[in-house]
């Protein structure tokens, strides 16, 4: 019947709505971040508690625990009350802090998926080129100097 509800929908609470909407939209740019092409430079995966030293200006450093902080940011001071604490998310939803959330929610999801997309095992993680990666050392030009070396013990 059109306009009632379906009994599964009606079953859910609204929350389970939100995050579904938000994971599905987050997935698509999961998914374009997966087809993307290898990126040629310097990454660095890591997580907030860890942080890197040395880094070059034109490295990319991604903290693979940005999503979790900014579901924080998103639950910060909400209600206890499970309806009132969806209407303030809908207002946030509406107002314009929530376009830079949902863009940061965005590139956050990119840079996880990026991350499984090369195969990264253990942080933090230095990486060139999408091809050489050197794991557990918090010091940038260090691994870029091991990096260098085997390279140079490869050839």
């Amino acid at each position: 019947m059109q306009g009632t509800p379906s009994p599964c929908a009606s079953a859910m609470p609204r929350s389970f709505h939100f995050r579904y909407l938000l994971a599905a939209t987050l997935s698509v740019h999961a998914i374009l971040a997966i087809l993307t092409p290898a990126y040629a430079g310097i990454e660095v995966f890591t997580v907030a508690t860890e942080p890197m030293t040395s880094v070059p200006d034109d490295t990319v450093v991604v903290e693979l625990d940005a999503p979790a902080r900014l579901d924080g940011a998103l639950s910060l001071d909400l209600p206890t009350d499970p309806d009132a604490a969806a209407q303030a998310v809908q207002a946030r939803m509406h107002s314009e802090s929530w376009q830079h959330l949902f863009k940061e929610y965005g590139r956050a999801y990119e840079a996880v998926a990026r991350a499984w997309q090369i195969g990264i095992e253990k942080l933090p993680a230095v990486v060139v080129d999408g091809t050489y990666v050197v794991y557990g050392v918090h010091d940038v030009a260090q691994a870029l100097q091991r990096i260098e070396q085997a390279r140079e013990a490869s050839q």
